[in-house]
């Protein structure tokens, strides 16, 4: 992805290359910081309040003042303005800024990744990576590293991306995505009472999938029985619903239900697949 459009609280945009973070600030010394990552179809961010009202929530969990929603809604719309791509990654941070100092919030428009139809044609391999949640498990925070060190594990073991498995083998997440999988016409996905992120895109498919047939059941599930089930999927803000073909070299059947949600996630983003 590519920088396009880069705005601050109390500046504005400014251009992508301007420095906007002090090398002291507690977000970078400590992680102390936090974000939001959405998409944009045809200059309009999807779910953005949500994605605001879920960045206040993770800002409480850090114990950092709360990001002030409006003003970081109005610079948002100013960058993706200012980006020029219309169909586009926003990202909001929110960070503890320098000891003693005030926050600073930092909206970022990127291009989308450039193979994300590409995987959803083919679809996802995911390899299993036993996961022992840390404290700020469902939080949005920039200690990202353990998340992205399982991603780049899976990716060297020849998948595109982890699944993530509780010691004792309960179902959690993906690094940066929700997981799904069908079982004749009800829909499963693992219960929010487990330490994972509440999805933006996991709740608009909950609210979707009943006008397609589907039952949603949320809970606490075993490996082998998403191994044996009848569809896998990810859901996310930037890729959006995402098959799975493959977990741990096991095939994975695809299946109805993916595509079906996929065309209503757009649909419901005012952005109809062709």
């Amino acid at each position: 992805m590519t920088l396009v459009a880069l705005a601050q609280l109390g500046r504005g945009v400014v251009a992508v290359d301007e420095p906007v973070v002090h090398a002291d600030d507690e977000g970078l010394l400590r992680g102390r910081s936090v974000f939001e990552t959405l998409r944009v179809y045809a200059g309009v961010p999807f779910k953005l309040d949500a994605h605001l009202d879920r960045l206040a929530a993770s800002a409480e969990r850090l114990r950092l003042p709360e990001p002030p929603h409006d003003a970081l809604a109005a610079i948002a719309q100013e960058a993706i303005a200012a980006g020029v791509h219309p169909d586009a990654t926003l990202r909001l941070l929110w960070t503890a800024g320098r000891a003693g100092g005030a926050p600073a919030g930092l909206v970022l428009v990127s291009t989308l990744p450039p193979d994300l139809d590409a995987l959803r044609a083919r679809g996802l391999r995911l390899a299993v990576t036993r996961w022992s949640p840390g404290a700020l498990a469902g939080a949005k925070s920039t200690s990202y590293a353990e998340n992205m060190a399982a991603q780049d594990e899976a990716i060297r073991a020849g998948a595109d991306d982890a699944l993530l498995v509780a010691p004792e083998g309960t179902v959690l997440e993906a690094p940066t995505s929700n997981v799904w999988f069908r079982e004749g016409d009800r829909l499963l996905t693992p219960t929010l009472r487990l330490p994972l992120l509440a999805g933006v895109t996991r709740a608009t498919l909950c609210e979707l999938a009943p006008g397609l047939g589907y039952e949603v059941e949320e809970g606490v599930y075993a490996l082998d029985r998403l191994l044996g089930s009848d569809e896998v999927f990810l859901s996310s803000s930037v890729r959006e619903v995402m098959p799975v073909i493959a977990v741990d070299g096991v095939e994975v059947a695809r299946g109805p239900a993916a595509p079906a949600l996929q065309r209503a996630l757009r649909a419901a983003a005012g952005y109809p697949e062709s």
